[in-house]
């Protein structure tokens, strides 16, 4: 599918909430080997659901339109990269990761600037 071919769901956050909560959601391979190692259990991102915020989007990714979403469970902040696949009503988690407070403003949803 070529990037003009995609189709980006009206209401991103909806979309990504109702497929998470009804559980069609496809992990990317190496996601699991990923949490496994950063010690994030799938629970903690489909319990956190009604924390998600879109903190950055990507319209023109790879291979569908993804979002990055900020989200907390028991104290954690961690972020999901999430693509959105609206042709085939599901998810699919690329990746999933505490953020590096070098990296994020205090708020961890706002990027350092590179300068």
């Amino acid at each position: 599918m070529s990037n003009d071919e995609r189709i980006l769901p009206d209401h991103p956050l909806e979309f990504i909430r109702k497929w998470v909560r009804e559980r069609k959601i496809r992990w990317a391979y190496h996601v699991n080997m990923r949490l496994k190692d950063r010690f994030i259990p799938r629970e903690f991102i489909i319990d956190s659901v009604d924390s998600y915020e879109i903190i950055e989007e990507y319209p023109r990714d790879k291979y569908l339109p993804s979002y990055l979403i900020y989200s907390h469970y028991q104290n954690r902040v961690f972020h999901i990269l999430f693509a959105t696949d609206v042709k085939e009503d599901n998810v699919r988690i690329i990746t999933a990761y505490y953020p590096n407070p070098d990296e994020w403003q205090e708020d961890l949803k706002t990027r350092r600037s590179s300068l």
